[in-house]
C-alpha cells in the first residue's frame, strides 16, 4: 500500500474517524484510507471540540503530517457536509505542502464554501437543535434517543454545527487541484445548483456527479461511493 493514493477522509458533523475505517476493505489495493480525527469524539471524547474551521484545519494538517511522515505521497481528500469545507481548506494548505501531490478533492453534500446556510441550528434549545439538525440531514442517529449517549454526544455535535454555520472561507482564490462534487440526487438540503456552484472554487478540472440517495446517501451507499472515488483516481 506504500505507493497507493492516500484518501484522506474528513468527518461530517458529529462523526468520528471510525465512520470511514470500513472503507479500507472496500478500497482494496486501489486506495489507502486515512481517516483524520477531530477532538470531542471516540478516543478523543474528553478533548474540547473545535468551534472554528481554521483552527480545526491547523490541527488536521499537523495530524496528517504525522500520519504520512517524510516520504512523497499522492493524496486525495474526501469530505461530506462539514467535512467538505474542512477538505476545501485543507486542500489549499496541501497544494504548497512539501512531498504532497494533491491529485483530487472530493466534496460531498455541501454548497459552494462561500454559501452560508439561511436557517441555522446554533443557539437553539437541545430539542429544537436536534430537530433542526434532523431536518438539515434528513437523518437521525439512533444514539441520540438514549439520554446518556445524547448527553455525551450533544456538546460535540453543537460545536461542529457552530463551526460549520460560522465558517468564512480563508481565500477566494480558486483551488489548484482537480475537484469533484458529489450530491445525493434526492438531497433536499443541498440543491443541484448549489452543488454545481463549487465550480467557482475550482481552478482546474471540475466535475459534478449525482448519486442515488438523499443528503446522507453515504451511510447506505459506502461501497458505491468508494468505487466512484477509486474510478476517478485510477
Amino acid at each position: 500500500m506504500g505507493d497507493a493514493t492516500k484518501l484522506v477522509c474528513l468527518p461530517y458533523a458529529g462523526a468520528g474517524a471510525s465512520f470511514c475505517r470500513p472503507w479500507a476493505d472496500l478500497a482494496g489495493d486501489a486506495l489507502e484510507i486515512v481517516p483524520l480525527q477531530l477532538p470531542g469524539r471516540e478516543r478523543l471524547i474528553d478533548e474540547e471540540p473545535y468551534r472554528d474551521v481554521h483552527k480545526a484545519v491547523d490541527a488536521l494538517l499537523l495530524q496528517l503530517r504525522e500520519r504520512l511522515g517524510t516520504r512523497d505521497h499522492k493524496v486525495a481528500l474526501f469530505g461530506h457536509s462539514l467535512g467538505a469545507v474542512l477538505a476545501y481548506e485543507l486542500a489549499h494548505r496541501l497544494v504548497t505542502e512539501p512531498g504532497i501531490e494533491l491529485v483530487r478533492v472530493f466534496v460531498s453534500g455541501s454548497p459552494h464554501p462561500g454559501h452560508g446556510r439561511e436557517e441555522q441550528a446554533t443557539g437553539l434549545s437541545d430539542d429544537d437543535f436536534l430537530a433542526r439538525v434532523g431536518e438539515f440531514a434528513g437523518y437521525h442517529h439512533p444514539a441520540l434517543d438514549d439520554p446518556e449517549m445524547r448527553e455525551m454526544l450533544l456538546p460535540t455535535l453543537r460545536a461542529d454545527v457552530e463551526m460549520h454555520e460560522t465558517y468564512v472561507p480563508s481565500t477566494s482564490l480558486p483551488l489548484d487541484a482537480p475537484l469533484t462534487v458529489i450530491r445525493g440526487e434526492d438531497d433536499t438540503l443541498v440543491g443541484r445548483d448549489e452543488a454545481a456552484s463549487w465550480n467557482k472554487a475550482s481552478g482546474r478540472d471540475f466535475e459534478h456527479v449525482e448519486v442515488p440517495g438523499g443528503h446522507m446517501y453515504l451511510t447506505e451507499s459506502a461501497p458505491a461511493l468508494v468505487r466512484l472515488i477509486a474510478s476517478k483516481l485510477a
